[in-house]
């Protein structure tokens, strides 16, 4: 995984030079090679790397569930990453599929898909078995969804990273104990292990990210 990191900033070979996406977007050359640059504010991937994430399972074949895609940002960075792979970029919001659409023209490793990320059975003819499964849902029942498309799509052996929004998942609890159970969850299923965790405060205030094995 080919990301630069220097101080809080992150930059990735842009797949796409001269052509940018997003508002701000920034580009720059090192050594002949045309970066963009990460905001790790606007994105909780980022934020991770950031905090110390090294453990990501992305290779530059890699196939990716990207769960909860929006309009694009951190999936057009991991397209950057992974230039040999392809990304599924799943979002239940007609509005921001059309976005992705748009970009997925021009980056031929990203396939927009229009379905909700609760009900995985229904997109099993447009995804394969994957490498990689990233999720950045804000909704209760994260980790329930994030394990039901684990659980269908994931590869032994693959990686997957969870973004949890703990206000999300209860808002009625301190973030540190909704993080402390969750942790206890992944850690009573035989078939996961915990690789990383980082508690991405205060770039993104309440939230915390699990990177997970599949054994």
């Amino acid at each position: 995984m080919k990301l630069l990191q220097k101080k809080r900033k992150l930059y990735t070979p842009n797949l796409t030079p001269g052509k940018t996406f997003f508002d701000m977007e920034r580009e720059c050359s090192f050594n002949g090679v045309v970066y963009r640059e990460l905001n790790p504010e606007r994105s909780k991937f980022g934020a991770a790397i950031v905090k110390g994430l090294q453990q990501t399972g992305l290779q530059e074949d890699s196939i990716v569930l990207y769960l909860g895609a929006s309009h694009g940002y951190t999936p057009s960075f991991f397209s950057d990453l992974i230039p040999k792979g392809m990304i599924f970029c799943l979002d239940f919001a007609p509005r921001v599929v059309r976005d992705l659409y748009f970009i997925s023209k021009e980056r031929k490793n990203m396939a927009p898909i229009l379905a909700d990320a609760t009900k995985p059975e229904t997109y099993k003819h447009l995804v394969p078995e994957v490498d990689v499964v990233f999720q950045d849902i804000a909704q209760r029942d994260q980790l329930g969804i994030f394990l039901k498309n684990c659980d269908m799509y994931l590869k032994k052996g693959g990686h997957a990273m969870l973004a949890l929004k703990a206000r999300s998942q209860d808002v009625s609890r301190k973030p540190k104990d909704v993080f402390k159970d969750v942790r206890k969850l992944f850690e009573e299923r035989k078939d996961y292990v915990i690789i990383d965790y980082r508690e991405l405060d205060p770039l993104e205030k309440d939230h915390a990210f699990f990177t997970i094995r599949k054994k």
